[in-house]
């Protein structure tokens, strides 16, 4: 690869915004043909570099070339004429239109009389989905599509642009290791045709499997690139935090014989016969691929899906059959996998969503109990060590880490006996990785029970007592740590 074949070269990029000076004098280059991976914090910068590229935000200060050819991007249309696509991590779908609709929004091709020429785009469309490997109808709507299947299809959405430039953001998050490996594949033909793709990933691992060239944001400014193959994930991930990560799974195991929750024969119309206990103080991990029903045996056990059969049990107190509002009551949280369109409100401030769990405490007949809220929400940002300028910053303006944090507070203001989490890490950057696993083996010394869903294996191996491993809707195996593997758990999660 050839040093002069530079396809993008942004030179001293400054972004500011009131308080937050997000870069600094930032620089970054791509070559044609290459995956080159950003890597940095939650809170680095990744995210305002893409945008400024993707004409999201417009820089204060310096240059971007493309092809040589210096460019000023300042709107997504432009950089769309520039030959840039982004791959956001929050899915921009709309659910209600088919697939093919949503490839073409604002770009559907017209018939001779100027209406929307309906078999021409779906015929094209197909035409991406199979060259991407998809057996997908142009036709379906995307409310009808799982969380990989949409992802997939915002891919081949960006590819459709012809872009030169294609920025992937957290693309594997929400697919299976057989989609994932498609995904590779298809960079691996963007790459043949000349393609530069920025991807963004938290997972290290794919590093090695995917990137050619890695750089690293720290704090707003450029830190290093590095060569993938010459550098160590210990290196990249000291360069990110700017210390070493001796410590990056936290755990103690705690020794509670007292069963917490025991489920029976739990059976809904997604998942079937699941059984299990957790004991007080035990984080046991649930495991397998995607669509396996672990997210579906979750919802079950806090009232959000209808119970066909089987009971879920509460210290010996029967709460299946109940609304989610009285199995908090009792003593259940859940901190579901959609963060941002689940787990919080977006438009509000810190200290309105670090105190939605316990309103009572401080609403009252005739009037809100401002200093008791006050009281609450910072005993949340306190203990969880939450950065932000305030209680009153909006959440939405956080960190995936810090945004994880808040909601987490939340559900610990109600005093959980059991707390559910649904990746509790997934978009989350290495340093904040750790800190959300301190908190996890925290609450687990404390007698808190933590049922943790997760498709990050390391993750599940290194933080659970016990892991339950699902497939097509029920429990396969439940092993113990010391007897869990990746080959174990993999081999449990595909066969009955």
């Amino acid at each position: 690869m050839a040093e002069e074949k530079l396809l993008l070269q942004m030179k001293g990029i400054d972004k500011s915004f009131p308080g937050v000076h997000a870069l600094q004098n930032m620089q970054f280059e791509l070559r044609r043909g290459e995956v080159h991976a950003l890597l940095g914090e939650n809170g680095a910068g990744k995210s305002t570099l893409i945008k400024v590229l993707g004409g999201i935000y417009q820089k204060d200060d310096g240059e971007i070339f493309i092809d040589g050819q210096k460019v000023e991007i300042n709107s997504v249309e432009d950089a769309r004429k520039a030959g840039v696509s982004i791959i956001h991590q929050e899915l921009v779908l709309v659910p209600w239109l088919s697939i093919a609709e949503n490839m073409f929004l604002g770009r559907e091709p017209k018939n001779k009389l100027g209406f929307v020429d309906f078999d021409k785009m779906n015929s094209e469309a197909k035409k991406y989905l199979v060259d991407f490997g998809l057996d997908l109808n142009p036709l379906t709507p995307i409310a009808e599509l799982n969380i990989a299947q949409q992802q997939m299809v915002e891919i081949v959405k960006a590819i459709s642009f012809s872009s030169n430039i294609v920025v992937m953001d957290e693309p594997t998050s929400s697919l299976s290791d057989k989609e994932a490996e498609a995904l590779f594949e298809s960079i691996r033909k963007l790459k043949e045709r000349g393609v530069g793709i920025i991807y963004i990933s938290h997972r290290m691992s794919e590093l090695d499997i995917i990137a050619d060239r890695v750089t690293v944001l720290r704090d707003g400014q450029y830190v290093d690139t590095k060569v993938v193959k010459e550098t160590k994930t210990d290196d990249l991930i000291a360069l990110m935090v700017g210390r070493s990560m001796t410590n990056y799974y936290t755990r103690t195991y705690n020794s509670f014989p007292e069963v917490a929750l025991k489920v029976n024969g739990l059976t809904t119309d997604r998942i079937h016969d699941v059984s299990f206990e957790a004991k007080r103080g035990e984080i046991l991990g649930f495991s397998g691929l995607i669509g396996c029903g672990r997210s579906e045996t979750m919802e079950a056990i806090f009232g959000l899906d209808k119970i066909k059969s089987g009971s879920v049990e509460l210290y010996g107190k029967k709460i299946s059959g109940l609304k989610p509002d009285r199995i908090i009551k009792e003593g259940v949280g859940f901190v579901p996998e959609d963060r941002r369109g689940e787990g919080m409100f977006g438009i509000m401030d810190i200290k309105f969503n670090a105190t939605l769990k316990v309103l009572d405490e401080f609403i009252g007949k005739l009037h809100v109990n401002g200093k008791k809220e006050r009281e609450i929400a910072q005993h949340g940002i306190d203990s969880l060590k939450v950065k932000a300028p305030g209680m009153s910053t909006p959440i939405a303006s956080l960190s995936g880490g810090n945004q994880q944090k808040v909601i987490i507070a939340s559900w610990l203001a109600a005093g959980p006996k059991v707390l559910i989490v649904d990746e509790p890490t997934r978009g989350i950057d290495v340093g904040a990785k750790g800190e959300i696993y301190e908190i996890m083996n925290r609450l687990a010394a404390e007698g808190v029970t933590i049922l943790m869903v997760s498709s990050d294996l390391p993750e599940v191996l290194n933080m659970s007592d016990r892991i339950a491993v699902m497939c097509e809707g029920t429990i396969t195996k439940i092993l113990d740590r010391t007897e869990a593997s990746q080959e174990v758990i993999m081999q449990y999660a595909v066969s009955m």
